[in-house]
């Protein structure tokens, strides 16, 4: 249950069983990509990309998996937190020439897969990057495009910037849904 579900204009665009269809589809259009690959890595960004990301590995069987924390590659940090929480960034594997798939939750601004990209780039030279989101919810303020998208929002009738569009997935929340709901004044910047 949503910690939000009784929130005035709260609305869920998805349950827990068309999330799964989206991850589903998601991994289809990330299979067709990587078709050709001759080694190939999915890296999720944290915090819940990293949980896709590993749900699309036990399907797809990807040859390294890995998470991102782009926590001190923000370009908001100072508006984050005081002391922002700091997570590692876990890729154990080599990333010089291999092709690899950089897996979101929710795409907005474009600034998280910015620092996604930076990070990585510190991290080695892959061969290609793609960018799988399950969310694109449009409101871009960088010239950043997802390769692959589960819920496209982005048009005419995506939300505004008064609201907030969130993915919760077990076991980061109590339940898997996505879900638009008002901005509140506590929230991190998009």
């Amino acid at each position: 249950m949503s910690p939000f579900a009784n929130m005035a204009g709260m609305k869920v665009l998805a349950d827990e069983t068309r999330v799964a269809g989206l991850i589903e589809q998601l991994g289809q259009q990330v299979a067709h990509s990587v078709a050709a690959a001759r080694g190939w890595a999915l890296v999720g960004i944290r915090s819940r990309g990293d949980v896709i990301a590993r749900r699309l590995a036990e399907v797809l069987e990807p040859d390294h998996i890995g998470t991102l924390d782009i926590t001190l590659y923000r370009d908001d940090l100072s508006e984050v937190a005081n002391q922002p929480v700091v997570r590692p960034t876990e890729i154990e594997f080599p990333i010089d020439g291999l092709d690899v798939v950089l897996v979101d939750d929710v795409l907005m601004t474009g600034r998280s897969v910015r620092a996604a990209l930076d990070l990585l780039m510190d991290l080695g030279r892959p061969r290609r990057v793609w960018l799988a989101v399950l969310v694109d919810r449009g409101g871009r303020e960088l010239p950043i495009a997802p390769d692959q998208v589960g819920l496209d929002l982005a048009g005419s009738t995506e939300p505004g910037p008064e609201q907030l569009v969130e993915v919760h997935v077990q076991p980061t929340d109590p339940c898997d849904q996505i879900i638009v709901r008002p901005r509140m004044p506590e929230d991190i910047p998009a």
